[in-house]
């Protein structure tokens, strides 16, 4: 259905409702708190778009999951929270540099083509995303970074304005959206939740104002 209603999507418009910025979700799962020595070990990003009816609808997930960068520290209770095992076969990880660019490259695509000057990262406490995103990018020597250097869209805050919650579970349920406790802790899986939150938040704003972009 979502894919459906975002068939037809005005450039403009995208650009206009967010002062030039492409709203993008991200989720890292990591192997700590700290950005400088914690390895990142995944990375997904959900891109939104405003469809001809004007509504916002979130597009397919971009994903990976990451090699930890040579010296990084693994928490075991980091890792014990996540489920993820930095080391497994199957994981097909990428190297940290080679990551980000297969994030960054569709986002630099979707800038161009919709005429946003920056993304602009939307998170559940983004300010922890944002800096293990901002690290990696240093750490490797990334020159194209899409994101804003430090602006982002808090689902947590949107959370407790719109429903008195700010645990993204929580606040999701209380939006109507299906949750799942299972799924949760992977990047891909909370990204996509917390655009369907982002998205149900804006178009119910927009709604009980009726502003048109």
């Amino acid at each position: 259905m979502l894919a459906a209603m975002s068939a037809a999507v005005s450039s403009k418009q995208i650009a206009d409702r967010f002062r030039g910025f492409l709203p993008v979700v991200v989720d890292v799962e990591t192997a700590g708190f700290d950005p400088q020595t914690n390895a990142l070990l995944e990375i997904a990003a959900v891109p939104i778009h405003l469809n001809n009816l004007g509504v916002l609808v979130p597009t397919d997930a971009l994903a990976c999951h990451v090699e930890p960068f040579p010296g990084s520290i693994l928490d075991p209770k980091a890792l014990e929270f996540t489920g993820i095992d930095p080391h497994h076969p199957f994981r097909m990880a990428k190297p940290e540099k080679e990551a980000l660019e297969y994030i960054f490259k569709p986002i630099h695509t979707l800038l161009k083509k919709h005429s946003c000057s920056r993304a602009i990262l939307v998170g559940h406490n983004p300010f922890f995303d944002l800096g293990f995103i901002r690290a990696a990018v240093e750490r490797n020597s990334v020159k194209k970074n899409p994101f804003h250097s430090f602006s982002t869209f808090d689902t947590a805050t949107l959370g407790g304005l719109a429903y008195g919650q700010t645990v993204l579970a929580k606040a999701a349920q209380a939006a109507g959206l299906a949750w799942d406790n299972s799924l949760a802790h992977s990047a891909i899986y909370d990204a996509e939740r917390t655009a369907e939150l982002f998205c149900t938040i804006v178009n119910s704003w927009d709604k009980f104002t009726g502003k048109k972009f």
